[in-house]
């Protein structure tokens, strides 16, 4: 998989199950649209658990961690539509970072993404996003898997009339995505290089993870020609 831009907005949340289905029909028809016109956003996608909680992973491609605090950014979280008003009073247990891409392997986007969150000790940082990218770099000559990528928070996304709808949003920290299109594989190389215990030895905490199904995926290509 590989990115479009030096940033990314990652977002983890459930919604209430009754709302699935209006969430999706929303997401894909309006707010990946919305987005995606705004100005240095460049790819968009949705993807549904598939061995994971919560329910959905949102990633944002972006050019650079300025977009996320732009004025056109800021202008769309402060005056939401109708229906994303509506939507967000059924969103459950929101949590959003914005992050610079520290690594990133591969091309292509496959079905599969394995999803890590997790928060490193300061002191360990360096050790681990070295440990990390020689991992991570080894993902396009393995069968089975398209890409791997690092992103760590940079910046705190600021309170705006969106967040105050759904309630304050939880914080993201080091994000690993792992892009696949065979599962079996794909949790082998889990198992076998990105384990807990592997972590565990870098004093990590807030350790999660788990394998999402990509959903919809929009470019700004594809908004620019609507």
């Amino acid at each position: 998989m590989a990115l479009s831009g030096k940033a990314v907005m990652v977002l983890s949340l459930d919604v209430a199950p009754e709302a699935f289905a209006a969430h999706d029909v929303w997401h894909s028809h309006e707010h990946l649209q919305e987005r995606l016109g705004i100005p240095g956003f460049r790819r968009g996608s949705r993807w549904t658990a598939v061995a994971a909680q919560p329910h959905y992973f949102v990633l944002y491609e972006v050019d650079e961690l300025a977009t996320l605090s732009s004025p056109a950014y800021l202008e769309r979280l402060n005056h939401p539509t109708p229906a994303t008003a509506g939507i967000m009073t059924r969103y459950r247990g929101m949590r959003r970072g914005f992050c610079r891409v520290t690594a990133s392997y591969g091309l292509g986007l496959g079905r599969l993404g394995l999803v890590l969150y997790f928060s490193p000790p300061e002191a360990e940082a360096g050790r681990l996003r070295s440990w990390l990218s020689a991992q991570l770099a080894s993902v396009p000559s393995r069968s089975g898997l398209s890409g791997a990528h690092l992103f760590e928070a940079a910046a705190r996304p600021e309170m705006t009339v969106e967040q105050r709808i759904r309630g304050r949003d939880g914080e993201i920290d080091w994000v690993v995505l792992v892009n696949a299109y065979d599962t079996e594989r794909l949790r082998e190389f889990a198992g076998a290089c990105l384990s807990r215990e592997q972590f565990l030895q870098y004093g990590v905490t807030d350790f999660s993870t788990g394998i999402y199904q990509l959903d919809h995926v929009v470019t700004e290509q594809d908004v620019s020609q609507i």
